[in-house]
């Protein structure tokens, strides 16, 4: 598999981390799957698998405990931009995040950053319009009970990895 450098840019605080620890477990013209481990250590996660499927502009990861226990799937909504020349990726988080819980309990969280940051010019109305429409494509798979057409992807990433 290529060597590829994966980088998550956020607006809130304003900053970009190269994800340098993110192993590539598998990538195609359309999505790219990683295993991870937290940034920084925290009580409630450990690690967790992402899949972002860059035509949706979602990032969907599978987040564990420390024990291996599913915490809850855990949604961006991002903005990808790939520099194929460079085997980069950059995903700007777009702020809007959508958690399901294993009970399938929804919550969406961060509007209120995400307005801020409308509100004072940072995110462009077509990229804010682009997260709104995104959530709201992420919101209608999730209710009618299609977000194991996303999920699927990783659950199989996670059983090649665990016969690898």
């Amino acid at each position: 598999m290529k060597q590829v450098r994966l980088f998550r840019k956020r607006f809130l605080p304003d900053e970009t981390t190269e994800l340098k620890d993110d192993k590539v477990l598998s990538i195609s013209k359309n999505m790219l799957i990683t295993r991870w481990e937290v940034l920084k250590p925290r009580d409630d996660i450990a690690n967790g698998i992402s899949a972002y499927f860059f035509d949706l502009g979602v990032k969907v990861s599978k987040v564990f405990n420390a024990d291996g226990q599913l915490v809850y799937w855990y949604c961006d909504i991002v903005e990808p931009q790939i520099d194929d020349e460079k085997d980069t990726y950059v995903f700007y988080d777009l702020l809007i995040d959508v958690l399901i819980y294993p009970d399938n309990q929804v919550k969406v969280v961060d509007l209120d950053e995400f307005a801020d940051m409308v509100e004072k010019n940072v995110l462009s109305n077509s990229l804010s319009i682009k997260a709104l429409r995104r959530t709201d494509h992420l919101l209608q798979l999730i209710y009618s009970g299609r977000f194991n057409t996303l999920t699927d992807f990783i659950d199989n990433a996670e059983k090649m990895a665990v016969h690898a």
